[in-house]
């Protein structure tokens, strides 16, 4: 079972359907962290849903994937899956994605409390702070 993580905490997953690794198909995309986003560039406009995997916590290529396909024009509903922490929520959020899904073995480990903690993520922006202390 999945939990999606939103800046409102946990929810259960309201899409309905089998995720596919060919645009076109399947409720939405899903993406490893080494798919190549200039392939996809043909179909964005097309796409209501991309998911990227998340194998392990410490591969952060996913993160760059998401800013390269909102830098790129993406304006859809951009999930992160797998292996995130809450103390990643931020940078997910950051980096462009809407949500987050995780198991429910790591929703158990970390409770919806801790990633509504992290919810605030614009307010708690290191680069804000700079700035506005300039």
């Amino acid at each position: 079972m999945s939990i999606i993580v939103t800046d409102h905490g946990f929810a259960p997953d309201d899409v309905d359907g089998t995720w596919s690794t060919t645009p076109g198909e399947g409720c939405g995309l899903h993406l490893t962290p080494d798919s190549d986003p200039e392939s996809l560039r043909p179909h964005l406009d097309g796409l209501q849903a991309i998911r990227i995997a998340f194998p392990t916590f410490s591969d952060g290529r996913g993160f760059s994937l998401a800013a390269r396909l909102r830098r790129m024009g993406y304006r859809g509903r951009l999930r992160a899956q797998g292996h995130i922490i809450a103390d990643q929520y931020a940078m997910a959020r950051r980096s462009g994605f809407d949500e987050v899904e995780i198991d429910a073995g790591l929703a158990a480990r970390q409770p919806e409390q801790q990633w509504r903690a992290r919810a605030e993520w614009q307010s708690n922006d290191y680069r804000r702070r700079l700035l506005r202390d300039a």
